[in-house]
């Protein structure tokens, strides 16, 4: 199902008003068309979320190029070559190895390209993200520190799919607390900024708790197409 023109307009208008100064509404635009990016576009959107690449690369060859298009979706290394061009953020960065491919990528483009380090703050195992523990554990290598062409600006994560609202309120607090922990120790830079949690579901409950991007996708667009 698609939302007509009109309805698109209607809820990002409606989402705005609930969204404070200094928190990025990222529009979720996977499996949507051009024509609803577009008109998101029109009304003032230009940061938008996909979680393929090839459908990233598509829409970025034909749309606007003053949009900043950010990286949601689990990201495999031999996918990382076709966005490194252009991507303005890598939200689901799970890995060392995946660093490491993305700076080689980055190198080739003349580019530093910011990322967020995903961590798994859910209790669904389905769902992707390192541990602290993880992050700390390649973090601190000489490998990581050799990566000139990459920089970590925050944290991703999901919380819980459950219309339980504490426990997702403690998830987003403890994917909160990791943030505080990693700036403190390893990036006291102010480009560690940026905390991406929160979707149409519970992003307030999320900005309540230190959000600084909500990815928001079906309470703009309607429900996803999976057919496309």
């Amino acid at each position: 199902m698609y939302f007509c023109d009109t309805m698109i307009r209607e809820n990002l208008q409606r989402i705005q008003r609930t969204i404070p100064d200094g928190v990025l509404l990222l529009a979720v635009s996977k499996t949507k068309p051009e024509s609803d990016i577009m008109e998101a576009y029109e009304f003032g959107c230009r940061s938008f979320g996909e979680n393929k690449a090839q459908e990233m690369v598509g829409k970025y060859e034909h749309l606007p190029k003053d949009i900043r298009w950010h990286m949601i979706g689990h990201l495999q290394t031999n996918k990382v070559k076709y966005i490194a061009p252009f991507v303005s953020l890598i939200h689901s960065v799970d890995s060392l190895n995946l660093l490491e491919t993305i700076n080689k990528e980055a190198k080739k483009c003349n580019r530093v390209i910011p990322c967020l380090l995903q961590f798994h703050i859910a209790t669904e195992e389905t769902k992707f993200g390192l541990s602290l523990e993880e992050a700390e554990e390649f973090i601190t290598t000489p490998e990581f520190r050799e990566l000139q062409n990459i920089e970590i600006h925050g944290v991703m994560g999901m919380a819980s799919f459950t219309d339980n609202t504490e426990q997702v309120r403690n998830e987003f607090r403890h994917l909160k607390s990791i943030f505080d922990t990693l700036h403190a120790k390893y990036f006291p830079s102010d480009t560690f900024k940026e905390i991406s949690m929160g979707m149409s579901g519970d992003y307030q409950i999320a900005i309540e708790e230190g959000s600084t991007i909500v990815r928001i996708g079906s309470s703009i667009f309607g429900a996803r197409n999976y057919a496309i």
